[in-house]
């Protein structure tokens, strides 16, 4: 492969959560891009992790290697401080720098009971559930940024779900997602001063192992799906989030976008990469032309109604938004408590 088709060629990255998903997504990119990528996380051949799930760390880098990259898998429990401690010094030792950091810790979907509100979740559960999804995203930043802000350069990506301000679901989710959000946002303020920057990236409907899985297809027949689910027509595999997180890496202006979140399908039509398939996924329109539609019929069945419900939740807190967002509330029969919640819409 030629150095114009490794752009990353020299630098070294970590990827946090490199098992599934957006996270192997993130490290084969980074990888097929030239790269050294250390691929950390729980599950290993042998070793499972906390999601009941076959992928491991070990595979992420077998795949990478397999496409001419070069990477490390190394097991670490990121809620462990001392396990991150470990794997900073292994990390300097051995490759002597770190130039992007990606966190996409998650591995709670067996935590959170989805019909549970709030007052009926149970406190027991609160402090596993923040420490692997949160305090382990702070203990990685807080373990491995030294080493950028050393060296005056780096990106840190922080992977969230969600690139709307409004509400994802269910209290927990919605919180840590959030939250995730603003610690990329704190980071970016922080290193103002430095050349690292911070920022959040967020998928859109992707076609993860899990989801695949979920809808009885693999990658090569996934357009089966959409007879299930419309909008699985405007889903995305993780590799279009990879190719985000390379654009940012390689862009000499990234600092533009510090502390903000940014939606991959829009980094894409910005950079101008597409998915596998050439394609450019775009969810949230088809969200709002469905919305529109539901909105504006005189009766909604309760699939639409948790469409339009669904959507109202993503869209209210934006003021650009705010016409949709009253007719779906109205449409809802929110009445005053949803116009109220969607504020006004900016002058002009």
């Amino acid at each position: 492969m030629t150095t114009e088709g490794r752009p990353l060629a020299g630098r070294v990255a970590l990827v946090a959560g490199a098992t599934r998903g957006a996270g192997r997504g993130i490290a084969r990119a980074l990888g097929e891009a030239g790269a050294l990528v250390y691929c950390t996380g729980r599950s290993t051949a042998g070793q499972a992790g906390g999601m009941g799930r076959p992928e491991t760390i070990d595979e992420t880098a077998a795949l990478i290697r397999q496409a001419g990259g070069d990477a490390v898998a190394v097991r670490v429990d990121h809620t462990r401080d001392e396990e991150v401690a470990r794997l900073a010094e292994r990390v300097r030792s051995e490759a002597g720098r770190l130039d992007v950091l990606v966190d996409s810790v998650w591995g709670a979907d067996p935590m959170i009971d989805w019909s549970a509100r709030f007052w009926e979740i149970d406190p027991s559960s609160l402090g596993a559930y923040l420490d692997q999804t949160l305090v382990s995203h702070v203990i990685t930043s807080r373990r491995l940024a030294p080493m950028m802000v050393e060296a005056d350069r780096g990106l840190i990506v922080e992977v969230i779900d969600g690139h709307f301000s409004g509400y994802r679901g269910h209290i927990l989710y919605d919180l840590v997602k959030a939250s995730l959000a603003r610690l990329a946002y704190g980071m970016a303020m922080e290193l103002a001063r430095t050349g690292v920057t911070a920022l959040a990236v967020s998928p859109g409907f992707l076609r993860s192992e899990a989801v695949l899985e979920h809808f009885g297809v693999e990658e090569q027949n996934w357009r089966d799906a959409i007879a299930k689910d419309p909008f699985f027509a405007q889903s995305e595999t993780p590799a279009l989030v990879g190719r985000a997180v390379v654009a940012l890496a390689r862009d000499p202006d990234v600092r533009r976008k510090a502390g903000q979140v940014h939606f991959a399908a829009d980094l894409a039509r910005d950079y101008g990469f597409a998915d596998v398939d050439g394609r450019t996924p775009d969810f949230p329109r088809m969200f709002d032309a469905e919305a529109e539609a539901l909105a504006a019929a005189s009766a909604a069945d309760e699939r639409g109604r948790f469409l339009m419900w669904a959507r109202y939740c993503q869209i209210h807190q934006d003021p650009a938004r705010r016409d949709l967002a009253v007719r779906l509330a109205k449409a809802l029969g929110l009445g005053e408590l949803g116009a109220g919640l969607a504020p006004a819409a900016p002058p002009g």
